[in-house]
């Protein structure tokens, strides 16, 4: 069987004759329900699989014509890539006929044409008058210029050319793409005796083949595919386009419902707010407002919210806006999803659009930042590069990982790569860190002017300073350590910034020249912690020995602790450089001449108290020389 990944639907009023055309074109009554079949009315979605007279086969929707099933409709659609538009000869254009017109044309329905029905109760000229309606109806609308088939599904007349049509129209729709990862709408769920749960609907991205994991969305239950069947027919494989029949294990189909999604696990998280573009029905008798409670339709669910218009006041009929869903319930979704909204009493269709976001946090009304990031969204559907690039352009870590690009890409860390390896060529992104997060160049640069002023600022500050702590520097830049290090690093390989040991760091080439003033307290201050050895003076001590404020001491000692020929030990104790490598020396001899530290011994030998010593040793603890080990230290190496 040569499936085309093409889906055709029906579209119009109720008992304007769909499903009797479809059973003539299929032989298939798309009417499952006894209820269906008692009152001569389609309630529910039908599906039957056509085969094209070049042995081609496809799947045709059904869809009910009824304003109270306009949910079920709406769900059928959202699957449909051409349409046929059923209206009957003896009543002409009615409501439905409009309706189910609009919504097709808000999903974004491009190709169809119009199956002219019943052409067999009327006349020739009550046909032709028909006809003339139809076309004014179409007018502005894709099927304008679309061909209108006059049949009849009694007597045949007319149903080899259009069978002729939907070949021809099947041979030239673009096939719907296999690529990213597997979702699938449920629109029906059922047990079947011997199988247990069958899911059925029309994939819309991916593939999915027999002994794949699924995960059931939103309640996380996750399931083994045992056996697959595409138009009726067992199958190794699915792929986005094909009508399917999945069977699950460890699924009860009593937690599964019309509006769940079956997906790769890991790609797709039910959220309970969305950003979107909407575009108000041109013929719309009133304006969207904000707050409207609304009913929002998405792949097969529908779940009442409310419409919070973010750039606008109002939306007149016609116009376009942005907005934000929040739902009642969470639904499962991604950029560039299609919707329908309605009022959500009366039943009225307000618009639909395209959803941008699956949104984290309640966006504000009338925020520059907010409406230019998703206008920026908006333009990039359709492309996966550019929609990579906006993710990373609008992302609030400001990088990510392959992984987290790939779930807001659904597509797999393979095809991800691809892209931003792509995208690196053109000199939009840059691999960033030893974990190789992903940045925009935007992003980057922005970030790391950020670092540069904070730096500066800081220097202009603290004019005496060379360097400065990394903590303080991430804290001004208010960026994170992992990202603000894998910045530094950027920095200093293009020689703009120095890394010194220690978490400090200090910008390239710059110098320090000291008053005169500066310059001798600095000698005196310097003089005190080298003479002093092992017994340190405090701040105040030497304040008071040189003549000088604790202020200005402090600042003194921060210029020598820059120049590393002071270190601050602990607390507020400092040893003169010299003083430190000297004693680092005399715990190395004294750990290699008794096995341990021997610290009486050593004391002796530093000529000292415990009161410096402890904090000495505590320092070369954390400085990696030594480790305590029992009541005693050794030596780390040893």
């Amino acid at each position: 069987m040569d499936i085309q990944p093409i889906v055709i639907g029906t579209a119009g009023h109720i008992d304007h004759g769909k499903s009797t055309l479809v059973q003539a074109l299929t032989g298939t009554d798309p009417d499952r329900w006894r209820e269906e079949k008692e009152r001569g009315m389609t309630i529910d979605l039908g599906f039957a699989r056509m085969d094209l007279p070049d042995g081609r086969c496809v799947g045709i929707v059904d869809v009910p014509g009824h304003e109270r099933f306009i949910r079920n409709m709406v769900a059928g659609a959202s699957g449909i890539d051409i349409v046929v538009l059923v209206v009957a000869a003896d009543d002409g254009v009615m409501p439905q006929t409009r309706e189910h017109l609009a919504i097709m044309n808000l999903l974004g329905v491009q190709c169809g044409f119009v199956a002219l029905t019943k052409i067999d109760m009327v006349d020739a000229e009550l046909v032709e008058l028909a006809v003339e309606d139809v076309r004014e109806t179409l007018a502005g609308t894709f099927l304008a210029d679309a061909p209108i088939m006059k049949v009849s599904a009694i007597t045949g007349d007319g149903l080899d050319e259009l069978r002729e049509l939907l070949m021809k129209m099947a041979g030239e729709a673009e096939p719907r793409s296999a690529d990213g990862v597997f979702r699938l709408p449920v629109q029906r769920v059922f047990s079947a005796r011997g199988f247990g749960t069958i899911v059925t609907g029309i994939p819309i991205a991916g593939r999915v083949k027999v002994g794949d994991v699924l995960e059931v969305l939103p309640s996380g239950a996750r399931g083994k595919v045992r056996g697959i069947q595409a138009y009726h027919e067992a199958s190794d494989e699915a792929r986005s386009g094909h009508s399917t029949a999945l069977n699950l294990s460890d699924v009860d189909h009593k937690t599964v419902v019309r509006g769940n999604v079956v997906a790769k696990p890991g790609f797709f998280k039910p959220v309970e707010m969305v950003g979107a573009q909407l575009t108000v029905l041109a013929d719309l008798e009133r304006s969207v407002v904000n707050r409207s409670p609304v009913r929002v339709h998405t792949g097969t669910v529908e779940v009442l919210g409310e419409i919070v218009l973010l750039d606008a006041d109002e939306l007149a009929p016609g116009e376009t806006g942005l907005v934000q869903f929040r739902l009642s319930e969470p639904v499962v979704c991604a950029p560039g999803d299609p919707f329908i909204v309605r009022l959500a009493s009366p039943l009225v269709t307000l618009g639909g659009g395209t959803i941008l976001e699956e949104s984290r946090y309640r966006l504000k009304r009338f925020k520059r930042f907010v409406i230019d990031e998703l206008e920026r969204q908006a333009s990039s559907l359709g492309s996966p590069a550019a929609l990579l690039e906006a993710t990373l352009a609008r992302a609030p870590e400001r990088w990510l990982s392959l992984e987290e690009l790939a779930v807001h890409l659904k597509r797999d860390k393979k095809d991800t790569l691809v892209i931003l390896e792509q995208l690196a060529e053109e000199g939009r992104v840059v691999a960033l860190g030893p974990a190789e997060r992903w940045i925009h160049v935007e992003t980057r640069a922005m970030c790391l002017a950020q670092i540069e002023d904070a730096l500066k600022g800081w220097f202009d500050e603290n004019p005496t300073r060379s360097r400065m702590d990394v903590r303080e520097l991430r804290t001004r830049a208010d960026l994170d350590a992992p990202f603000a290090g894998g910045l530094l690093k950027e920095l200093e390989a293009e020689g703009r910034v120095v890394l010194v040991a220690g978490g400090q760091v200090s910008l390239a080439g710059r110098s320090i020249e000291l008053d005169e003033e500066t310059a001798q307290r600095r000698e005196a201050v310097l003089a005190e912690f080298v003479g002093a050895g092992f017994k340190p003076p405090t701040v105040d001590e030497i304040a008071a020995t040189v003549g000088s404020t604790e202020d200005e001491v402090r600042r003194v000692i921060a210029l020598l602790v820059d120049e590393d020929l002071v270190e601050h030990v602990g607390s507020d104790l400092f040893f003169a450089r010299a003083s430190l490598d000297e004693a680092r020396g005399a715990v190395t001899e004294n750990c290699e001449a008794n096995g341990q530290l021997e610290v009486p011994a050593l004391r002796d030998r530093l000529g000292t108290t415990r009161k410096f010593l402890i904090p000495v040793l505590e320092y070369f603890d954390a400085q990696g020389l030594t480790r305590r080990m029992g009541g005693h230290r050794i030596l780390r190496r040893s």
